[in-house]
């Protein structure tokens, strides 16, 4: 202070301010106090404002023996540091006496004490205490458990920066990852209350029971910036912002330390937010290792990048992306690949993510803005062994045709492709065969699809054993169904019914015109036949008839010619001309 005046070098000075003495007017006022000998009662409350003002002040044992700095150290360091309570108590004040407080290494001395204290055995340590009325036995009896979560609630009363400096203690000291996923999860649900339904009242209870500070604490973020001029809603997204991104940033790496539905939750608030795109994008890494663990309601993000769908479709698609990459990087990796067989997840978590993927996309598909490219997209993005029936993909289709009747009827068939007819189950099947909003080729591949089961089911003689009490189980679902359709349906129906009829009457006549055709092609191959081997045969033997003939016509020719010279020309004319005759029918 006499440096001060002397730097002033006014004579008239009369008052000097100290703006910047951390700890404000109740820090100096227990220093003057101090200085004038008046007793000062050092609690956990007021040392470290007190630390941080001897400092400023330069109250060092330069100038006598045994000053603030010396005492306030002393009471840090064998009062403060060996008490859980008093721990919290300091680090929570250090929150007003930002830098001084890092620079004197307050805030790194108390975050240890905290973590080792955490890390350590709690019996003898007072653990209960959590911002609320002191219990009647602050410390556990010897035969009474302490639970592993004790620590929770006095580490979420803290603000961000100093809870990640705790967690970052807590973790290199070896603490299970499990449990500080759990502290993170209860840090998040009482300072982002929007973050999970059930934690709206919990912020209420872990109020700060200093009221030393003219703005107390009410298990909200409340931060003091000075001379900003920015709307409160502005300032509360910022707070929120950056405590969803230390959040990300601490997470521990491990598959299930947190649980997928606070991810997802956490994405929601991360996108809302805006946070950085890296951590968004590490953050849907991480859902994507867990994703068979999601649920509906926890993937129905709405669009926060001014889409035309009403939910985020396109992160759903990266997250499936990132857990087939996930899957294959399991399955290539030996030792991956033998963990995942022990826990024997690796084919059920496909088909758990195949039922979540048909059910997103059943609720999806009621907006009309949704695309048929993203809609074939996604239900095609998972390989056809994830999916044993198609029943779910079916509800799709169906509701996605029910919202856009508008659909071409190549679309339409298009949009089918995506499902397997014979993946379907009889219910399933009786549904498509009524469906009107289906192309008529896929009814008809689900009547084939129909049959066929039925006729397995006949040759493997297990119909035969259940007898009629499966068929009088299969009419009243068939019955319940017809009732539960509308009338469009029927009606359809009936239509459909009629064209399949006369589909499959012009198909039994085609077939039995061919039968015709064919049975009179053979009747006329072997007439055809007969004719050529009947043919081949006369005329070689009325040749060898003929030719045995004219030798004996020639013999008695010549015979006649020596006895009868005295023949009439006209005769031996006729007789000659009969050989002529024979030549031209030969050739």
């Amino acid at each position: 202070m006499n440096r001060l005046i002397y730097e002033s070098r006014d004579p008239d000075l009369s008052k000097i301010a100290l703006d910047d003495l951390p700890g404000g007017a109740e820090a100096f006022e227990l220093v003057a106090k101090f200085c004038y000998g008046i007793a000062v009662d050092l609690t956990a409350a007021n040392i470290s404002g007190l630390r941080c003002a001897a400092e400023y002040l330069e109250m060092t044992e330069d100038l006598e023996e045994g000053n603030l700095i010396f005492k306030t150290e002393a009471f840090l360091s064998y009062v403060v540091l060996s008490s859980w309570r008093d721990s919290i108590l300091v680090l929570k004040s250090c929150e007003k006496l930002s830098p001084w407080a890092e620079n004197l290494q307050i805030v790194r001395r108390c975050s240890e004490s905290i973590a080792w204290k955490a890390c350590a055995n709690p019996k003898g340590i007072r653990w209960a205490y959590t911002g609320k009325p002191p219990m009647i036995d602050s410390s556990p009896s010897r035969n009474q458990l302490v639970p592993p979560d004790w620590w929770f609630e006095d580490v979420s009363i803290l603000r961000i920066d100093h809870f990640v400096r705790v967690i970052t203690a807590i973790k290199v000291k070896g603490m299970r990852f499990d449990l500080i996923g759990a502290s993170i999860m209860h840090y998040a649900a009482k300072w982002l209350p929007g973050l999970i339904k059930d934690s709206a009242g919990s912020a209420d209870d872990g109020s700060n029971s200093s009221n030393s500070s003219s703005s107390s604490w009410k298990g909200g973020l409340h931060m003091i910036v000075a001379g900003t001029k920015d709307d409160p809603s502005s300032v509360h997204a910022k707070d929120q912002r950056m405590i969803i991104e230390s959040l990300i940033s601490i997470i521990p790496p491990q598959k299930d330390s947190v649980s997928c539905s606070f991810l997802l939750h956490l994405l929601r608030m991360a996108n809302m937010l805006k946070v950085a795109p890296a951590l968004v994008t590490e953050l849907e890494k991480r859902v994507g290792m867990q994703f068979e663990q999601a649920t509906l309601p926890d993937l129905l993000i709405p669009s926060y990048n001014k889409s035309e769908t009403l939910f985020d479709v396109d992160l759903v698609q990266r997250l499936l992306e990132h857990f087939l990459v996930q899957e294959q990087t399991e399955t290539s990796s030996p030792s991956r690949q033998s963990l995942s067989d022990q826990r024997g997840t690796n084919p059920n978590a496909k088909m758990r993510v195949a039922r979540l993927v048909d059910s997103y996309l059943t609720e999806v598909s009621r907006d009309r803005n949704l695309s048929l490219t993203k809609f074939q997209v996604l239900a095609e993005a998972l390989p056809e062994s994830a999916r044993t029936c198609d029943d779910g993909l079916y509800r799709a289709i169906d509701s996605y045709l029910k919202a856009h009747p508008s659909l071409t009827e190549h679309e339409r068939k298009r949009l089918c492709r995506v499902m397997d007819c014979q993946k379907l189950s009889i219910d399933a099947c009786m549904h498509a065969a009524q469906n009107e909003r289906l192309p008529l080729r896929v009814v008809v591949q689900v009547l084939f699809s129909e049959q066929v089961k039925i006729s397995n089911a006949i040759a493997n003689g297990s119909m035969k054993e259940a007898g009629e009490a499966q068929y009088q189980l299969m009419i009243p679902n068939r019955k319940t169904l017809l009732e539960a359709t509308p009338q469009s349906f029927q009606e359809g129906w009936n239509a459909a019914k009629k064209d399949i009829n006369t589909l499959k009457f012009e198909l039994e006549t085609v077939k039995t015109k061919y039968l015709e055709l064919q049975n009179d092609m053979e009747n006329l191959q072997r007439q055809f036949d007969k004719m050529i081997n009947k043919k081949q045969t006369s005329a070689w033997s009325s040749g060898w008839k003929k030719l045995s003939k004219f030798t004996k016509i020639t013999t008695i020719e010549n015979h006649d010619i020596g006895n009868h010279s005295q023949v009439p020309a006209a005769t031996i004319d006729q007789n000659r001309k009969t050989p002529r005759r024979w030549r031209n029918s030969i050739s």
